[in-house]
C-alpha cells in the first residue's frame, strides 16, 4: 500500500503533463477551424523570420482548381496570383512567419499570415489560449479589421 501511495503524484503529474488542454506553448501541431488542415507551428530556423512559423503538414479533403478532390500531395497553390508560385505545393507551405514576441508568454504579434483561400496575405497575431486553444488573428490594417480563427492541438 505504500508503494502505491507513493507512486501516485508521479502518476498523477505524467497525466498531468500529456494532456493536451494544458501544454505550455505554441508549439505543435492544430486543427485549423475550417477542419481543411493540419498547421504544424514551430520554431523558424531562420531567426530573421522571427520566433515563430506555420507550415501545412496534412491537407483534408483538398480540392483542385475545379473544385473536384484531389490528392493532398497533388495540391498547389492555384489562387496565387504570382504565377511562379501558383503551382507551388501546399504540403509544407511555410504560411506563418515574421512574428515578434510579446511581453505575454506565447502570445505573437505583426507577423504575416498567408492565406491560400485567397490568395492574399495578411499581418497576424497569434497566442495560446487558457483552454489550450490557439487564437490566430489575421487582419488588414488595423487587428480591429479581420478575422480570428481558434485552432485546436492535434499533438
Amino acid at each position: 500500500m505504500r508503494t502505491a501511495w507513493a507512486m501516485a503524484p508521479a502518476v498523477l503529474a505524467g497525466a498531468l503533463l500529456a494532456s493536451p488542454a494544458l501544454a505550455a506553448d505554441v508549439y505543435g501541431i492544430w486543427l485549423t477551424e475550417a477542419k481543411t488542415a493540419h498547421v504544424e507551428v514551430y520554431k523558424c530556423p531562420d531567426a530573421a523570420r522571427g520566433p515563430v512559423c506555420g507550415r501545412i503538414v496534412r491537407l483534408l479533403a483538398p480540392k483542385g482548381p475545379d473544385g473536384k478532390p484531389v490528392k493532398a500531395e497533388d495540391a498547389v497553390d492555384f489562387r496565387n496570383p504570382d504565377a511562379k508560385l501558383s503551382t507551388r505545393k501546399l504540403l509544407q507551405m511555410v504560411f506563418l512567419y515574421d512574428f515578434k514576441s510579446t511581453s505575454t508568454a506565447n502570445s505573437f504579434e505583426e507577423g504575416a499570415i498567408y492565406s491560400a483561400e485567397d490568395g492574399k496575405s495578411y499581418k497576424a497575431n497569434l497566442s495560446l489560449q487558457a483552454d489550450g486553444t490557439l487564437r490566430l488573428r489575421g487582419y488588414v490594417g488595423a487587428p480591429i479589421l479581420g478575422k480570428t480563427q481558434i485552432w485546436t492541438r492535434v499533438q
